[in-house]
């Protein structure tokens, strides 16, 4: 149970999509805390034919990267069972919900971080030799995953189902009222803060990275020590329990 006084009226600025952004700011207002919405980046379709086509085709892998992924793919397909696809994996929690809720829990989902990385350490990836993967994800993005999977013999392929844009907020409110408001920033991803750093402009810059941060990757947390922040600290695992835990012992809180 979280008590009522953990984050003590504390604002927190949360960068996520307009429409993913709430499970996390009732938590932190559980908590006791202000949720400040300051989405920094959007999701659009990509109304792609070929991942379409893609998603269609039978898979020895099917590997979704986000909640999006899931979201986007189901807009073009329609069905979430995946009946010609042995294996479907996810990246986190999030993600193996809203699979489940579509209608096919996901066969392998990592413990602990919920990141690639710890997706390929799973013994059933070790050797894909002879394996046909298809990578649901948005444009671009990490190279990890295939790059090790081709390695380990697989053939690879991705649907490319959204695109992230950065959406046009004006920071002129928060901005006006960021060093009495505005305590803890989260982002979930480096696109997210970097858009954040963008959308702030210079104005905004040294408040901003004078502001306790919380990720959920190691490596955002070094992009965001080369941004030049000045505390940050990494959540436990991605969801939105572990963010909350991460911003309450940035205060010398904790959960009970």
């Amino acid at each position: 149970m979280i008590r009522a006084v953990d984050l003590a009226g504390r604002g927190v600025l949360v960068t996520r999509p307009a429409g993913q952004a709430e499970p996390l700011c009732r938590l932190i207002e559980a908590a006791g805390g202000r949720a400040i919405r300051f989405p920094t980046i959007a999701i659009a379709p990509t109304h792609d034919p070929r991942a379409k086509a893609l998603l269609g085709e039978p898979w020895d892998l099917m590997y979704f990267v986000s909640p999006n992924a899931v979201e986007q793919a189901l807009a073009l397909v329609g069905t979430g069972t995946w009946p010609g696809v042995k294996w479907v994996a996810a990246v986190g929690r999030g993600t193996a919900r809203a699979l489940a809720a579509a209608g096919r829990a996901p066969d392998l989902v990592p413990n602990g971080r919920y990141e690639s990385e710890a997706l390929l350490e799973m013994p059933e990836l070790s050797d894909m030799r002879g394996r046909r993967v298809l990578i649901v994800r948005g444009v671009g993005g990490r190279e990890l995953f295939a790059r090790t999977l081709s390695e380990r013999g697989a053939e690879v392929y991705y649907a490319e189902v959204y695109r992230r844009v950065r959406p046009e907020v004006d920071p002129t409110q928060v901005l006006a009222r960021w060093r009495h408001e505005v305590h803890l920033v989260t982002v979930t991803s480096d696109e997210i803060l970097l858009n954040l750093v963008a959308l702030l402009g210079e104005a905004g810059r040294a408040p901003l990275l004078e502001t306790p941060l919380v990720v959920i990757a190691e490596r955002t947390a070094q992009t965001a020590r080369d941004l030049g922040f000045q505390t940050i600290r990494v959540a436990e695992r991605a969801d939105d329990e572990s963010i909350l835990q991460a911003l309450i012992a940035l205060f010398g809180g904790s959960l009970l």
